[in-house]
């Protein structure tokens, strides 16, 4: 899909890099449980089906797993209109477009490709930014979709989402079913779960380095497209200040799904610095959009006429 967003060859190389060595990774993954488990076709067919479900229902699961549903134009007449204004300005497909009904403000966008991707905002979100700093945030999002690092990140987690299911089963089978084992099996076990929790830590490893890159690159991109990047830090700085106070009940329900948001959700005293974090700092993000600011010679988000 070709768009206006400026494209940035820098994302693309990230993505290829890291889905090829999640490749490798997934192989060898796969390779070292057909050798422990002994079962070719049991490992491949719940490898592929897994696979297949998370990459063709994605959209669906993160909408359940959010409390969102799809709303049309007539619902949400704003809404629409400002995302029908941003498509036609970035010449792109439109989305679908959703809302969750949390307090929790922020935003992110699912889906396997733009014919089928799915925007989805928070009510608490709405309630607290302006049209113009809403429509900073969902030019971030539409961002991704054009860049397509919502599907890579969409299958890049999927790594990570089963070594980390195949550790607590491995887990909770040796400590209730541990003393009905002999020691083979129990050997066998830990190695698979010696093996999972590797792979789940290099997967975790190299999607939080691909996420915080493309923030950065969202964000440039979005503030490109609206010519207002001092709109979009205004949103940034409203939505991560805000997310502080929210309830921590709805701060786990969210925090699964921290790699595809505006910003992370996370509370008070549980934030995690460089390596282990899915979102570039604050500081940072508002420092690269500052500098954006200052190319563009924004005063009324225009670009500089040195004609």
């Amino acid at each position: 899909m070709r768009s206006r967003f400026e494209p940035d060859r820098q994302l693309t190389a990230r993505m290829v890099v890291t889905m090829f060595l999640l490749g490798l990774v997934y192989v060898a993954f796969i390779a070292a449980l057909i050798v422990l488990l002994k079962s070719v076709v049991v490992v491949v067919v719940i490898a592929a089906g897994l696979l297949g479900a998370q990459f063709w229902f994605s959209d669906r699961i993160a909408l359940y797993a959010m409390h969102g549903h799809l709303v049309t134009a007539e619902e949400q007449p704003e809404l629409h209109g400002v995302i029908d204004r941003l498509c036609a300005t970035a010449d792109m497909p439109k989305p679908r477009v959703a809302i969750s009904e949390m307090d929790l403000p922020n935003a992110f966008a699912t889906g396997r490709n733009a014919d089928h991707a799915v925007i989805c905002v928070t009510t608490g979100l709405q309630h607290r930014l302006t049209t113009e700093e809403l429509e900073g945030v969902l030019a971030h999002e539409l961002s991704h979709v054009a860049h397509r690092d919502v599907a890579v990140i969409t299958i890049a987690s999927f790594l990570g989402v089963i070594a980390g299911l195949i550790v607590r089963f491995a887990f909770y089978s040796q400590l209730f079913g541990g003393r009905s084992r002999d020691q083979n099996t129990a050997a066998l076990l830990a190695i698979v779960m010696g093996v999972s929790a590797l792979v789940y830590g290099l997967s975790f490893l190299l999607i939080r380095a691909l996420s915080r890159y493309r923030e950065l690159a969202a964000d440039r991109a979005a503030a490109m497209l609206t010519g207002k990047p001092s709109v979009l830090a205004s949103a940034l700085t409203k939505v991560s200040g805000d997310i502080a106070r929210i309830p921590t009940k709805d701060l786990r329900t969210a925090q699964a799904f921290n790699a595809f948001f505006f910003a992370p959700a996370l509370g008070p005293g549980s934030a995690l610095a460089g390596i282990f974090s899915t979102h570039p700092s604050l500081e940072r993000r508002i420092e690269a959009l500052a500098e954006i600011s200052v190319e563009l010679g924004e005063a009324g988000g225009r670009p500089r006429d040195d004609a």
